[in-house]
């Protein structure tokens, strides 16, 4: 043991397990004492500050189609390109901000670096509205466009926030999962749970986010609900300052791109040596002088990498050698791991496309039909998104609480189901959003065929509760399903990185859902009537939602046959295993993760 001062606190450095605690934990310097009741005290002030970014973000990004549309007089196509595009880089930024944490920063810090960046770009936010120099109007609250600085203070302060949710998203995540040692039995059980209570976390904070945030910009205006969004974020940030004696935290151990690329190189060197007989010959160093304590089981597949671990020489000693010409099992394992990542990761676009409807061609919608309830109240446009995130709430519960017991005893599996299982079936649920939505959309445009004066208002706003519902079911399986695949799948030095490249799926869906709309826009309008008007009722969404379902559809039964023949994570337990599809010649030495 040594000693180390880390983030303003004196602790004890464990070597095996590469984190940084304090004296509550027990004599092996690995588990706490009570250790499921310290875990679950340090993740409730992490989940707290998530409350407070998804308040903010949901805030703004369910009523930024109207915004652009309203106070910007943006056209849809352009309105919701906009959106899309923000969407996107607000969810791709996070593979930079994970590689940062897990490289360089460590995950406490980037939190704390990026919710600054974030209160700025919030701070910014509220000046361009009340400001004079920088309002929208010069001289009154409404005019045909807004001023150009106003829009470059608009646009600078939001993309100031997709930098905060960079750094914040994949950072926060990680580090409240880190709270949960995956050697402790029931610490790793509760890992599983704590996936789905984040996202019910992240809902509470997305329903009053648009709720209440939506509501003060329909009825008192956008400036007031940016001020609130700033002093919640900035109550959020002490809370999880507060909380910094009860972490975890785990030390950045240098780019971790370095030992993928040392993989190929070695592999590629010794490309042209025999195979060895026996995959037990491959290198690995013992388990005490393993980097973080979690050797990797040795699979069948990809077996070229494999000849990066084989010694050449009997003669030099295998610790001696570079690592560029000689790696660990392990290191070739998590070579494997990244490159059976790449198919999963694509085939989930077309769900986080039918996604992305729900914050733009959803929400303009519901902002055109009858929002009236009871004695006059008129519920904000953005508002009927609550729906999605109740839905998301009850499938999370209904999961943890109800299925995953069940399903435990049915199949011994320590999950219940398989995580790419979870994942399919939310993928289900997306293609039935489609189709409902395409259903709902088609009824509405016939109301405004039947009653053009009176357009889509004598339709409630509620027959889109079904599509919100449905999608809401979805992601309570695929995207909390992506979030725990993608942290537990990827080697435990990228688990920052890995969430990113949760969120980048939803990033790049944005992106490819713009370019869809780009395309079908352009192919329509050659062959007569564009499927994009100027507005909702001289367009044909149900259409474009007919594409979406067909879409998903398609990668919905490719996804399903990678699923079928993917290797999951294998972690040793006390022996060198070697293991294909969960199982190992020595009887079961190595555990799937």
């Amino acid at each position: 043991m040594e000693k180390n001062k880390l983030n303003g606190k004196r602790g004890e450095v464990d070597d095996d397990m590469k984190w940084v605690h304090d004296s509550s934990f027990d004599h092996n310097g690995r588990v706490p004492l009570r250790a499921s009741t310290g875990a679950w005290k340090a993740s409730f002030f992490i989940i707290a500050i998530e409350f407070s970014e998804r308040l903010s973000y949901f805030g703004i990004a369910t009523s930024l189609v109207i915004y652009l549309t309203k106070v910007m007089h943006q056209d849809l196509k352009t309105a919701v390109r906009n959106v899309n595009y923000w969407s996107g880089v607000t969810t791709l930024m996070p593979l930079f901000g994970g590689f940062l944490a897990d490289s360089y920063l460590g995950r406490y810090t980037t939190v704390i670096a990026s919710c600054i960046i974030y209160l700025m770009g919030l701070v910014l936010l509220t000046l361009s509205w009340f400001l004079p120099s920088l309002k929208p109007c010069a001289h009154s609250s409404t005019c045909i466009e807004p001023r150009k600085i106003h829009e470059v203070f608009f646009f600078l302060a939001i993309y100031l926030i997709s930098i905060g949710t960079g750094g914040h998203k994949p950072s926060l995540e990680s580090f409240g999962a880190d709270q949960f040692d995956d050697n402790h039995i029931e610490e790793r059980r509760q890992k599983m749970s704590f996936f789905n209570w984040w996202n019910c976390g992240l809902c509470s904070g997305l329903i009053l986010g648009v709720t209440l945030i939506v509501y003060v910009q329909d009825h008192v205006n956008w400036g007031v609900a940016d001020i609130i969004l700033t002093c919640v974020m900035t109550f959020s940030l002490l809370i999880f300052v507060i909380g910094s004696k009860f972490y975890r935290y785990r030390i950045p151990n240098g780019s971790p791109l370095t030992p993928m690329l040392q993989v190929i190189v070695a592999a590629i060197s010794k490309r042209k040596l025999p195979y060895p007989s026996n995959p037990t010959q491959l290198y690995e160093v013992s388990k005490a002088e393993g980097n973080n304590g979690r050797l990797l089981a040795h699979t069948k597949k990809l077996k070229f990498f494999d000849k990066a671990a084989i010694v050449e020489s009997e003669g030099n000693l295998a610790k001696e050698q570079s690592p560029w010409k000689l790696a660990t099992v392990t290191r070739v394992e998590e070579m494997k791991l990244m490159i059976n990542m790449i198919p999963i990761w694509i085939f989930t676009l077309p769900f986080g496309m039918c996604a992305a409807q729900t914050s733009t061609f959803f929400i303009k919608q519901g902002n055109i039909m009858n929002r009236k309830i009871g004695h006059g109240f008129e519920i904000p446009p953005a508002s009927i998104f609550t729906i999605s995130a109740i839905g998301m709430i009850i499938s999370v519960a209904i999961y943890d609480k109800i299925l995953v017991p069940v399903l435990r005893k049915i199949s011994g599996n320590e999950r219940g189901m398989n995580i790419l299982q979870r994942i399919g079936i939310g993928m289900v649920f997306s293609v039935l959003t489609m189709i409902v939505a395409a259903l709902v959309e088609k009824k509405r445009l016939k109301v405004v065929e039947m009653n053009p004066s009176h357009g889509s208002l004598s339709m409630s706003v509620f027959w889109l509760a079904p599509q919100f519902l449905i999608i809401g079911f979805g992601d309570g399986l695929a995207l909390v399903g992506l979030q725990e695949y993608f942290y537990d799948q990827v080697p435990d030095s990228m688990r920052s990185l890995g969430i990113g490249l949760y969120l980048s799926v939803i990033g790049a869906a944005n992106f490819l859902s713009s370019l869809l709309i780009t395309i079908v826009d352009h192919v329509t309008s050659k062959s007569g009537k564009s499927w994009f008007g100027e507005d909702l009722n001289s367009s044909r969404l149900d259409k474009f939602y007919w594409l979406l379902a067909a879409i998903t559809t398609l990668s919905v039964f490719v996804f399903v046959l990678f699923a079928q023949r993917y290797t999951y994570k294998n972690v040793q337990n006390n022996v060198v295993a070697d293991c294909y599809d969960g199982k190992c010649d020595d009887g079961g030495a190595g555990r799937m993760v």
